[in-house]
């Protein structure tokens, strides 16, 4: 009776080991996901609001604010996933030396099995970057 008390323990503490990876997984891949895309889309967006008028006329390497913005928010748009509900914030954008914080947030709720109830979890993950326009002299 001892060793079939074991086994039963054993497939419990199996089933609860394996949930818990699954959770920990789709938090992780969810992180990696956003920040992926979010310094990426940063990056081709800062190019794309590049302003060559002012760099011919004067030698200054500049971006345009507007466009930056335009450029992030339809990029973004188009590479993030459609489960999920983002909150965009633009904290800085610096045209003189080109410049841009941003931070992104996403909603992650996991369902945990317990006592015959389901329990749900959230989880508020956030991506912050600051990036520079970096070009060769």
């Amino acid at each position: 009776m001892k060793e079939s008390f074991w086994a039963a323990y054993v497939i419990v503490f199996g089933v609860i080991v394996i949930t818990f990876m699954f959770a920990i997984q789709s938090i992780t891949n969810t992180d990696e996901h956003n920040m992926a895309v979010l310094k990426e889309t940063t990056e081709a967006a800062m190019y794309d609001a590049f302003d060559y008028y002012t760099y011919r006329n004067t030698g200054e390497i500049k971006i345009n604010r507007e466009k930056f913005v335009e450029n992030f928010l339809r990029r973004f748009s188009e590479s993030a996933s459609l489960s999920r509900t983002y909150r965009i914030q633009i904290y800085d954008v610096n045209e003189y030396p080109p410049k841009v914080s941003i931070k992104v947030s996403t909603n992650q709720s996991v369902s945990l099995f317990t006592n015959k109830e389901t329990e749900r979890v959230n989880f508020t993950i956030s991506n912050r970057l600051d990036a520079i326009l970096e070009t060769p002299y």
